[in-house]
């Protein structure tokens, strides 16, 4: 029963927002506009679903287009950078991020596109993070309880501190979810997620 309702869950909350998708997405194109970045508003990549399935997720830009080859640099010339990246899989101060992309980061509204995935079936509104293919081996024996369920928009970890949180102890509270999870668990993340969007959180 539990899989029927979230899916039904899945496909009325991504129906409506992909109705807040549209005006927004013009929004976000217009600010980028008036910033001189005329690239794609849209941001796609193979990312790790349920079973291990590869699937593309889709997101709107928040960093500058050439984001992946800038972070190698990046890591090369600053060792700190590397160390952060290595240990966290994430940068807190990254500057590779746009003017526009801290505006949308804040408000989450660079995660909205995932509502089309959450429509297609590749993700869930809640469920774990949608990892990197490069992370698959450091997710070791996390792996197989993460990969049960579909990457969410939101999770446990989203709502447990987020960027405080190092790597390892991501993986510890996505097996979690995956092991835990039912509708009131859902609905708790789901709520709680709410509350932090409207706080900037």
């Amino acid at each position: 029963m539990y899989p029927i309702v979230k899916r039904l869950f899945d496909i009325v909350f991504s129906l409506l927002g992909i109705v807040f998708l549209i005006p927004i997405g013009i929004v976000v194109k217009i600010a980028y506009l008036c910033t001189g970045d005329t690239y794609t508003i849209f941001y796609t990549q193979p990312r790790i679903g349920r079973n291990g399935r590869v699937f593309k997720i889709v997101k709107f830009r928040s960093m500058v287009p050439n984001a992946e080859q800038e972070l190698v640099e990046l890591m090369a010339k600053d060792e700190a950078i590397a160390r952060e990246y290595a240990e966290n899989k994430k940068i807190v101060d990254d500057p590779r991020v746009t003017k526009v992309g801290r505006i949308i980061r804040r408000w989450s509204i660079d995660e909205m596109p995932q509502f089309l995935n959450v429509f297609w079936g590749t993700m869930s509104i809640v469920g774990n993070r949608p990892y990197l293919l490069g992370e698959k081996k450091e997710m070791r024996k996390y792996y197989d309880q993460i990969v049960k369920v579909k990457p969410g928009i939101t999770g446990l970890w989203q709502i447990s501190g987020h960027n405080d949180v190092s790597f390892k102890s991501r993986l510890e509270l996505e097996a979690t979810y995956a092991e835990l999870m039912c509708f009131s668990l859902d609905a708790h993340i789901a709520w709680r997620t709410i509350r932090a969007m409207l706080g900037g959180e």
